[in-house]
């Protein structure tokens, strides 16, 4: 007889913690991500890019930032970042790669790589984290985009 009011009251906690995690998680996720402009993102070829960029990437939706910026994008989560404007990048012995005709320098970071355009100006940034390990697999729709701007002297060796 005294078990079915413990049953109960153990359900009932059961299912507003559910309510609470549902609830934090839309909280959480419905929230922009925090994504600063690099200093050069109101160069116009950066905005002309931004109307190029997919509404996916390998498989991840678009989300929101916290960015005005037309400049700056983001997919998925954890989101890949990307960012026109930023400074472009000298000779480096960093890994060089030519992506469907775009030459991206990769800098391994603690949590992906962070891959920049090499030869182009303004260059764009993209951010990928390890959890889409080969990261680069995630470049070839973004070097689309990015080979709008043109190739200047510089190219990977």
């Amino acid at each position: 007889m005294h078990r079915r009011p413990r049953l109960i009251l153990a359900l009932s906690l059961l299912a507003a913690a559910a309510l609470v995690a549902v609830a934090l998680t839309w909280w959480w996720t419905g929230r922009p991500l925090s994504v600063t402009a690099p200093a050069n993102a109101a160069d116009p070829a950066c905005a002309a890019m931004a109307a190029r960029l997919p509404s996916q990437v390998h498989g991840q939706d678009r989300v929101e930032t916290t960015s005005d910026s037309p400049a700056v994008a983001a997919w998925g989560d954890p989101a890949v970042i990307w960012r026109c404007g930023v400074a472009p990048p000298g000779p480096t012995t960093d890994e060089c790669l030519d992506v469907n005709g775009v030459d991206w320098v990769a800098h391994p970071l603690a949590d992906g790589t962070s891959f920049t355009t090499y030869g182009r100006d303004p260059a764009v940034q993209v951010l990928v984290p390890k959890h889409y390990a080969p990261e680069p697999l995630l470049l070839p729709p973004l070097s689309g985009v990015a080979a709008t701007l043109p190739q200047g002297g510089r190219r990977c060796s």
